[in-house]
């Protein structure tokens, strides 16, 4: 039974990749294409009645003023990554601890 299990998780891992992959390609392959015949109105001797692309002029966002230009120093990543280590670690031992004294509780009685 472990086999089988083994064997479906195996085949479900890419299948799930590829159905997240499908997923997003829509959205990330996406491309504006102009017509053929460098969108001058004029489509394989067809003539447009709107020329290609009418889009509207999109106005300029206001300025912002930034309080911190350079986003976060490398020694504040530096320590949040030691200080999460660390943690982890800390849970780590504790649990293990736990789970020793469970077992070793368990089998006295």
């Amino acid at each position: 039974m472990t086999r089988i299990r083994r064997i479906l998780t195996a085949l479900a891992t890419p299948a799930g990749a590829l159905l997240a992959f499908t997923a997003a390609s829509p959205a990330a392959l996406a491309d504006h294409v102009p017509p053929p015949g460098g969108g001058s109105g004029a489509v394989s001797g067809v003539a447009r009645t709107v020329p290609w692309p009418k889009t509207p002029a999109v106005p300029a966002p206001p300025p912002v003023h930034t309080v911190v230009v350079g986003g976060m120093p490398g020694w504040q990543i530096a320590l949040i990554a030691a200080a999460a280590a660390l943690a982890a670690a800390t849970v780590a031992v504790l649990l293990d601890r736990a789970w020793a004294a469970h077992k070793a509780h368990a089998t006295s009685a």
